[in-house]
């Protein structure tokens, strides 16, 4: 069931979304060679936290953490470890949530570790400007395919392989609500988007295929051919007046 936010539901609702949005760039700060994902984590929960909103990810069906944080060839849902220190040139994607108010604000976005290849660079920057191009058809009559559609040929006339496992999803008073918002389709198909929705779109790009497997851990995606993996995610409110970024600060 799709559910419409009000006026004032969406603004409680962007209220999480900008501390979920704060806690992203404290943790993409953090990103440097030597760092611990761990540690990354810990500025998250600290951040979302200290400012009396709960992390949404944590305990979340069991994932252990505040934040998915996934590297090189994981695609999402990896997860922090003392144990996994970041090196120079990795390919770091960093997926959190922060509840406030009852509602949540998701978002995500992939950050570099230093110095990173050129290839990554160009799979990072196609990614995140496809969740824009994702974001321009969220608008009040159109379809949910339309959203997908954008992603899907921004990113494969790049030569980039889409998820399609995986997917974005409408998001309100629980992290994963009706619709599915794929990152392909077709124009005019698909759910209608109406004022007060409100979606997460998160393009899940792959460099070579857009297979993906699951790791014995239950959580953590990798791209099957063991090529990069880039993911960018905003929530998104579809207004009368067009989509409104709530995790845009």
């Amino acid at each position: 069931m799709i559910v419409l936010k009000t006026t004032k539901e969406l603004a409680l609702m962007k209220e999480a979304c900008v501390i979920a949005a704060g806690a992203l760039r404290a943790a993409g700060t953090a990103v440097q060679p030597g760092v611990s994902t761990a540690e990354i984590d810990k500025i998250a929960y600290d951040y979302i936290t200290k400012r009396g909103a709960n992390p949404t990810f944590l305990n979340y069906n069991g994932f252990p953490a505040t934040a998915c944080i996934s590297i090189n060839d994981e695609v999402i849902h990896g997860i922090p470890s003392k144990n996994r220190v970041i090196k120079e040139g990795d390919l770091v994607s960093i997926d959190l949530g922060a509840t406030l108010n009852g509602f949540v604000g998701d978002n995500a976005a992939t950050f570099a570790a230093g110095r990173i290849s050129p290839e990554a660079k160009r799979l990072s920057d196609t990614t995140r400007e496809s969740l824009y191009e994702g974001i321009k058809m969220a608008v009040a009559g159109g379809r949910v395919g339309d959203i997908g559609s954008a992603v899907q040929r921004y990113c494969e006339s790049r030569g980039y392989g889409i998820v399609r496992e995986f997917t974005g999803h409408g998001v309100g008073r629980n992290m994963h609500e009706d619709p599915a918002v794929p990152n392909f389709g077709t124009p005019g198909r698909g759910v209608r988007l109406l004022p007060g929705m409100t979606i997460a779109i998160e393009p899940m790009i792959n460099q070579g295929s857009g297979a993906v497997k699951v790791m014995p851990d239950g959580w953590t995606v990798k791209t099957r051919d063991g090529k990069l993996s880039a993911h960018f995610e905003h929530t998104v409110a579809v207004t009368p007046d067009g989509p409104v970024i709530l995790t845009q600060l």
